[in-house]
């Protein structure tokens, strides 16, 4: 009994596919094999990276020479400096509600005594009252005229500010009347307060922004404690401190006179 004619065509496209793939597969296999990858001699004589818990018992390092983010970052840190006794023991005293342990420390240095905004570079009389006018004219009356100096020549002061934010915005103000302000830092030789303490553990760093909702003047940075501060004190003594931070100022001698209250700083 013969084959239909219609089933021919099927059994011809089935045994041409079958042997096609049959090629391919002996091709891929026994003609086109990829070639083995080069073996980097270097990279073989490397040790192989092992967990802790994979090595055995005699190689594993004590637990306490295991460091962990906490212990580690543990360190004496500085905030200040402030210009007065009475806001360094203010940030102490927050400091010591949120866990600390703060140890008041004085130091002589240069104290800000805020910023000045000016206009200079005046060469005339008339050339100052032309600014003063100008400045008038844009609402900014409370520009006075500073005493010509050989080295400064003459100037216009424009207040001193306790922050840089308001000496910045009244030097804007300046430049927007078309005059050039500049801003200068007054410092004078007094005395620094700073609070030392180490954060607690799970706390890398000072709380600022609370400090700031809480009026410590906004000038008030962190940075590390000077090698002779990290060094912790007695416990006598910083109890002391800590129950009275007056005791931090230094006694009045021939040398050392009580401290009085300065008057309003000179302009340079």
């Amino acid at each position: 009994m013969g084959t239909p004619a219609r089933i021919r065509p099927v059994r011809v496209a089935f045994f041409t596919l079958l042997f096609a793939n049959l090629a391919y597969f002996a091709w891929a296999h026994w003609v086109d094999v990829p070639r083995p990858v080069p073996v980097n001699e270097a990279i073989t004589r490397l040790p192989r990276l092992k967990l802790v818990d994979e090595l055995p018992p005699t190689e594993q390092p004590p637990p306490h020479a295991q460091k962990t983010a906490l212990n580690a970052t543990a360190a004496c840190l500085s905030l200040g400096p402030f210009g007065d006794l009475a806001n360094s023991a203010h940030a102490a005293a927050l400091l010591k509600a949120q866990g600390f342990d703060p140890h008041p420390r004085a130091e002589q240095g240069q104290t800000s005594e805020g910023y000045w905004v000016y206009v200079a570079g005046l060469a005339t009389a008339a050339e100052a009252d032309h600014a003063l006018e100008t400045l008038e004219s844009t609402g900014i009356k409370d520009a006075l005229v500073m005493p010509e100096t050989a080295g400064a020549g003459r100037r216009l002061s424009l207040g001193l500010y306790s922050e840089r934010s308001r000496a910045e915005r009244r030097a804007q103000a300046v430049r927007q009347a078309g005059l050039t302000a500049a801003i200068a830092e007054r410092k004078l030789p007094g005395t620094l307060y700073w609070v030392d303490l180490t954060p607690p553990p799970g706390m890398g760093t000072v709380p600022l922004t609370d400090l700031f909702a809480e009026g410590i003047s906004s000038r008030s940075a962190v940075q590390p404690c000077p090698e002779a501060a990290a060094t912790p004190a007695a416990p006598a003594a910083t109890s002391t401190a800590a129950a009275n931070p007056a005791a931090v100022r230094e006694p009045a001698t021939a040398s050392n006179p009580p401290a009085r209250a300065a008057g309003p700083p000179k302009l340079p």
